[in-house]
C-alpha cells in the first residue's frame, strides 16, 4: 500500500534541520558581533591605533553613558570577555566601572547601536564606539 504522504519522510527531517540552521545562523551573528566589525573592519582611534586586540573590547551599560558638553561620560560598568564577544580569546567575562569622558571627537559609529570601550593593556581607553542616533 502507497503511503499518502510521499514526502512525509524528507519533511521530517527537512523542517528541523532547517529550524536548527535558522536557529543557529541567528546565534553566531549575535555572538561574534565584535570579530564580525570592530576586529574585521580595522578600526583605529584617531591616534591611528588599532582598536581591538584579545581581551580588549567591552560592552558599556546604555545607562552609563550621558551625552555632556564635550564628550560622552561614562560613569558606570563596562562589560569584557567572552560572554560578551562570543571569542575564547577575549578571556573570561568581567565587568569593570568606569569614571571617564571620552571626547566627542575620539567616539566612532556603532555598527550594532551598543556601545563599546576598548582598552589599552593599562586600562586606559583606547577607542570608543557610540551608536549614532545618540546625542
Amino acid at each position: 500500500m502507497m503511503s499518502r504522504h510521499p514526502f512525509r519522510p524528507v519533511l521530517t527531517l527537512f523542517v528541523p534541520t532547517m529550524l536548527a540552521c535558522a536557529v543557529s545562523s541567528l546565534f553566531v551573528s549575535s555572538v561574534f558581533a565584535h570579530e564580525l566589525w570592530i576586529s574585521r573592519n580595522n578600526y583605529k582611534n584617531p591616534a591611528g591605533e588599532w582598536c581591538c586586540g584579545a581581551e580588549d573590547c567591552g560592552v558599556v551599560s546604555p545607562d552609563a553613558v550621558k551625552a555632556v558638553k564635550g564628550g560622552y561620560s561614562l560613569r558606570g560598568p563596562v562589560t569584557y570577555g567572552k560572554d560578551v564577544t562570543g571569542n575564547e580569546a577575549d578571556g573570561p567575562t568581567r565587568s569593570e566601572q568606569l569614571n571617564e569622558v571620552v571626547p566627542y571627537s575620539q567616539a566612532l559609529p556603532s555598527l550594532d547601536g551598543a556601545y563599546w570601550r576598548c582598552k589599552r593593556p593599562d586600562g586606559s581607553p583606547r577607542c570608543f564606539f557610540a551608536p549614532q542616533n545618540v546625542n
